[in-house]
């Protein structure tokens, strides 16, 4: 059965699979190297980075310094954990994947 996370991301998962311009990866984490969220995205040449949580849930310390020097770079970043914020992420890639 999956974690309540694991619900999000499946859910984030095939929406990205339902748009064909969209290359992602979701990096594994072992503690060696830099940082990163659970998706990486490519989005008609745009950087995009998912971290998703279950609901209720916030990212943390570690995952808030990334997700800012994301955004200083200029990518874009979505925190997905509930229906909410799966409606922006999903109206962000009818805009720029469409």
């Amino acid at each position: 059965m999956s974690t309540p996370e694991g619900k999000v991301k499946d859910r984030v998962k095939k929406l990205l699979k339902s748009f064909p311009c969209i290359y992602y990866h979701m990096p594994v984490q072992n503690g060696m190297g830099a940082p990163s969220l659970d998706f990486i995205c490519c989005v008609r040449g745009y950087y995009l980075a998912i971290e998703t949580k279950a609901p209720g849930k916030k990212p943390t310390p570690r995952q808030e310094l990334t997700m800012e020097a994301i955004a200083k770079a200029g990518g874009f970043v979505y925190v997905v954990s509930d229906d909410e914020s799966f409606t922006r992420l999903e109206a962000f890639l009818n805009l720029f994947a469409s």
